[in-house]
């Protein structure tokens, strides 16, 4: 329970990846918010945690909207307290090769994937520099470090937020706020269950370990990241990908 009373928000929480965030978080003691475009399925993933005896609230929030993001976390800090911990995980993919991307699918990737970031992070940033402690995840990605052919928009997002991540840890370290990314791997998701089986061969081919990652294998590194035990850890990116980047 080593963060009972904390606050924590994490967007893109309705399913996947994030939503397993919550459930591990909420276990350490948490109260959790779980927001989301979709607030169905944040509600949905909120229910399950508090059946399981866990805190945890659901918010509609639509990352790329300033507006909205402002009111949302506002809200939280009246209902709650100021915000604790932030996990930006929200994160969208229109994949397509480079001669043939859609300018709208480059702007609308990086504006989820990267601006989304930047707006929840400011937002929280000024809650967290108040009270003078706070933690921030940023989930970026494998292909943020080495690139992926057909991923020009989604690699060029997640390489901007990891330098992001630095900016915003040299800002904040002198407030006790740290801030830190995961780059996950290939994880097993809904996102990568719907690949040929082929070419899921192919990519497992090239891990170390054998095998796609699992939604707890972030889920328990973000824990890690948040906890006291990593007080004096900031700017730093953890690989989480099963040695397939080394």
């Amino acid at each position: 329970m080593e963060l009972k009373d904390k606050v924590v928000l994490i967007t893109g929480g309705g399913q996947g990846i994030g939503q397993t965030i919550g459930e591990n978080l909420a276990g350490m003691g948490a109260h959790v918010v779980l927001a989301d475009i979709n607030q169905e399925n944040a509600e949905k993933s909120a229910e399950a945690i508090r059946s399981s005896g866990g805190s945890a609230s659901s918010v509609l929030l639509n990352v790329a909207d300033a507006e909205n993001v402002k009111q949302a976390f506002d809200s939280l800090a009246n209902e709650f307290k100021p915000l604790d911990i932030l996990v930006n995980n929200a994160g969208i993919t229109k994949d397509g090769l480079l001669i043939r991307m859609k300018e709208g699918d480059w702007d609308s990737v990086l504006t989820v994937n990267l601006k989304g970031s930047f707006l929840c992070g400011q937002q929280a940033a000024k809650q967290m520099m108040k009270q003078r402690q706070g933690a921030i995840v940023n989930i970026a990605s494998i292909v943020g470090v080495m690139g992926n052919a057909g991923q020009a928009n989604y690699s060029a997002s997640k390489a901007g937020l990891i330098g992001l991540t630095k900016t915003m840890a040299r800002e904040l370290a002198s407030r006790n706020v740290t801030v830190n990314a995961i780059a996950p791997g290939f994880i097993d998701t809904e996102m990568t269950r719907v690949l040929d089986e082929k070419f899921r061969d192919k990519l497992i081919e090239q891990i170390p370990l054998a095998r796609l990652g699992l939604p707890q294998d972030i889920a328990h590194s973000v824990a890690f990241l948040v906890s006291d035990r990593a007080g004096y850890i900031t700017g730093q990116v953890l690989n989480v990908n099963g040695g397939m980047l080394m």
